[in-house]
């Protein structure tokens, strides 16, 4: 990739069980000009798709709008159920800034989606995070309360109106929210426990909000059909917080519980360093950098 400039962006689809779906708002991504389709993964219990892909600026906010159409001709909220919350089709869509892009850019470029989408699409659009117009607005979560049902009557309040586009969900795609942001690690850890009381209480001690971890988001949800649940993590900056003490953490919390780990996963992509810290903690490394990181140095 020769690019001058790169933006990532890991839009958030609700869509995780259909296969045919998921094949048209993937394609929007491949054999792009300008545009890499890194990865995409789909979960079934959570009911959502994730996809990573970066870009020129210009040419992935092009691809972003195609996909961003294809979800909202094929995805119906009135049809959906999912343990992950959602209020739109596309439910999430943060650009990152990796290389000679700043953060004002990447709100500009979230902004300019914005109007395009809300114009084609009908599609009521809010600002977060760095790209937030109110304080109110930045934490993503307080945006998305009351979820694809209850969005109906709360972009009627003036506090709620949107930023861009009339002040009426879209009867099946609900609405969007778009940003700019720093990277994040979407980590989850499993619990060999059926009950989603445990999985959510725990989640609530871990997360800042809760008084828990900085850079932590957490939710408690329910996998169905292995008759566990998981601990739900959103690591905002990894690099302040890093993955193993959100692991630890709730290992801590578990027990009382008597309830143990039984396995994480990442989802998406995840930047090298934020492994390397943890690998690094367990091994009990002294002074390792990751300039001692063959991958690393060859990247240079």
């Amino acid at each position: 990739m020769n690019w001058n400039k790169i933006v990532e962006c890991v839009p958030n689809f609700s869509e995780g069980r259909d296969a045919q779906k998921i094949d048209q708002i993937v394609e929007s991504f491949r054999s792009k000009p300008g545009v890499k389709l890194l990865d995409y993964s789909n979960d079934e219990d959570h009911n959502r798709l994730v996809v990573t892909v970066v870009g020129e600026p210009d040419a992935l906010c092009d691809a972003l709008f195609q996909a961003i159409g294809v979800a909202v001709r094929l995805i119906d909220l009135t049809n959906h159920k999912g343990q992950h919350p959602r209020m739109g089709a596309v439910d999430v869509v943060p650009f990152i800034p990796i290389k000679n892009v700043s953060m004002e850019e990447a709100v500009e470029l979230s902004k300019q989606l914005a109007c395009r989408v809300s114009d084609a699409y009908q599609l009521p659009v809010f600002l977060y995070e760095k790209s937030a117009s109110a304080p109110h607005r930045e934490n993503l979560a307080a945006i998305r309360k009351g979820e694809f049902e209850g969005m109906e009557q709360k972009i009627t309040l003036p506090e709620w109106k949107p930023d861009y586009g009339t002040a009426q969900r879209h009867p099946t795609a609900g609405v969007v929210a778009i940003g700019a942001r720093m990277p994040l690690v979407a980590y989850n850890i499993n619990l060999n426990t059926p009950s989603l009381d445990i999985a959510t209480d725990i989640a609530k001690k871990i997360r800042f909000i809760g008084g828990g971890l900085r850079y932590c988001k957490a939710m408690g949800v329910e996998l169905k059909e292995r008759g566990i649940t998981q601990v739900s993590i959103n690591m905002t900056d990894y690099s302040k917080t890093a993955l193993y003490r959100a692991f630890e953490l709730v290992r801590i919390e578990a027990r009382r519980y008597g309830v143990s780990i039984v396995g994480s996963e990442i989802i998406g992509l995840v930047p090298m360093e934020a492994l390397i810290d943890t690998a690094a903690y367990y091994l009990g490394l002294e002074d390792f950098s990751m300039q001692q990181v063959l991958e690393a140095r060859i990247m240079e």
